[in-house]
């Protein structure tokens, strides 16, 4: 299990700031859950406004980058960009912070890491 702290959140979105320095969006987008809190600190740094829903020539966020399958629901979206925090895979059209193995399950700052055991097993019981 891969627990994730505040300090490690603010230096990924540290770099994921860097990344998009100068890039001009008209706002951000988070997936709801887990890329709201990402979405919020981002559009502080970018200065970025936040979006309640996603629309084109945006940056569309998510906590984690696993089976694809969230993210691709949104590429249809012109002129978009992509980012998460973790991937468990190779970037190919998104920007990753940083990775985990595709085994690993991670748990973020904003999780109850208590609670995560049992989010773990169901998660796996569900796909």
């Amino acid at each position: 299990m891969k627990i994730l702290t505040w300090f490690q959140f603010q230096n990924a979105v540290a770099v994921i700031a860097r990344h998009y320095e100068g890039r001009a969006f008209n706002g951000i987008y988070g997936v709801p859950r887990g890329g709201l809190p990402l979405a919020v600190t981002l559009s502080h740094y970018l200065k970025l406004p936040l979006l309640d829903a996603p629309e084109d020539d945006i940056l569309i966020v998510d906590d984690i980058y696993e089976t694809g399958r969230t993210l691709k629901e949104f590429k249809s979206f012109e002129g978009c960009s992509y980012t998460v925090w973790i991937t468990k895979d190779v970037p190919t059209f998104y920007f990753a912070a940083d990775a985990a193995t595709k085994n690993e399950w991670v748990v973020f700052p904003w999780e109850d890491p208590s609670q995560a055991q049992i989010d773990m097993e169901d998660y796996y019981a569900s796909h």
